[in-house]
């Protein structure tokens, strides 16, 4: 049932919804009386028809009930998506209705954000969090679609991936200062992990005589808090076989008070859990002294677990063997942020497939004026 009908200077839409109840608006075209009633009809056929009413909620009503049940989520990923909705989104929507919030609207935040001079990594941070909030409304049935789902977002610019010849790698392990980090800097460039996974590493996670690290673990800050969780992926649970060298360091360091005190194979020097803050200082200072004037400068901690893989990589180790001591969920991942440092792999290959071809023409028979006879190369 669905009639358009006039009643004084206005027209009335009417229809009755799958739940029997009969809903209705004015206009004061008849048109647009008709539009609507179209679009409304149409989405009860296709079985997409949402309760206006439920539509009506304001968007910080919502925003509650979405953050309440944010759960099974990294404690820093909770963090900065709650800092996103408090800081931009609330301010921004929190007054307006679900449905009232347009495709059009949240492609003018993008546009204020960049205008703003926000960089494109926050301007799509936005946008992702925003598309949560909304696809749990479209799910709880009070959305027919998610109007953030499609918008047009900035290209995020990737910054050139720097990394260290083994040279500049103890050129700032010697300079480091205390010196009681320098296992820290030699760790995080020869195994790989993590800065959570080196803060948080256990000493009973070490065997030294083995060489090797089991990493089932990593240190969390947030909002100044610290905590213990499991690796950012199930793939970060391994065990990472460390250089002899590296190992005979270890077996040393762990024999220091702050070590044997904290049980924590990187503490600070008083022996406490390292924090991102305490340490920021102290590797600003290191780099600042070592690559003052260079492109390396601005070196950041993280460079270190690139350059880890860059050195792997130099040695001829394959792209599987790199993803486990990454710890990345699959080899694509480790493929397409480090597939540009392989191409010598390809130079490689193509030498052993020459070396192929080469024996296998050595003891090729041919026949020779009408002779069969065994070709071999020349020795020239």
């Amino acid at each position: 049932m669905a009639f358009v009908t006039r009643r004084g200077q206005r027209w009335r839409a009417r229809y009755r919804g799958p739940d029997g109840r009969e809903r209705s608006q004015s206009f004061d075209r008849k048109l647009d009386a008709e539009r609507w009633l179209a679009i409304a009809t149409a989405d009860v056929v296709r079985g997409q028809w949402v309760d206006p009413a439920l539509g009506r909620m304001s968007f910080a009503s919502w925003a509650r009930r979405w953050e309440a049940g944010l759960v099974g989520l990294r404690p820093s990923t909770r963090a900065l998506n709650v800092r996103v909705l408090h800081g931009h989104l609330l301010p921004r929507f929190g007054s307006t209705p679900l449905g009232r919030i347009t495709h059009a609207d949240v492609s003018a935040m993008v546009a204020d954000d960049l205008a703003e001079g926000l960089s494109a990594s926050a301007t799509r941070r936005h946008v992702f969090v925003l598309r949560q909030v909304l696809e749990a409304a479209k799910t709880d049935g009070r959305l027919a679609r998610n109007v953030a789902r499609d918008v047009k977002l900035p290209a995020e610019r990737s910054r050139p991936m720097r990394t260290l010849m083994p040279g500049q790698v103890a050129q700032l392990a010697d300079t480091v200062r205390p010196v009681h980090y320098r296992p820290l800097i030699l760790t995080a460039a020869y195994v790989g992990l993590r800065f959570g996974e080196l803060v948080g590493l256990r000493v009973g996670k070490v065997d030294v005589l083995r060489r090797t690290v089991l990493v089932d673990t990593q240190l969390v800050e947030v909002d100044g808090a610290l905590s213990w969780g499991p690796p950012k992926s199930s793939a970060g649970t391994r065990t990472v076989t460390m250089p002899a060298t590296v190992a005979e360091l270890l077996g040393a360091h762990m024999g220091t008070d702050p070590v044997r005190e904290s049980g924590l194979v990187f503490p600070t020097v008083t022996g406490r859990p390292l924090r991102r803050t305490h340490w920021a200082k102290t590797w600003r200072r290191a780099v600042g002294e070592c690559f003052d004037g260079t492109d390396l400068a601005s070196l950041t901690f993280h460079e270190l677990r690139h350059t880890a893989a860059s050195l792997a990589i130099a040695v001829g180790a394959h792209p599987a063997v790199i993803r486990d001591r990454l710890g990345h969920s699959s080899i694509t991942t480790t493929i397409d942020t480090y597939g540009h440092l392989f191409p010598s792999l390809d130079e490689a290959l193509a030498e052993g497939l020459d070396g192929l071809l080469r024996e296998s023409l050595a003891a090729t028979v041919r026949p020779v004026d009408g002779q069969t006879v065994r070709f071999r190369r020349s020795e020239g």
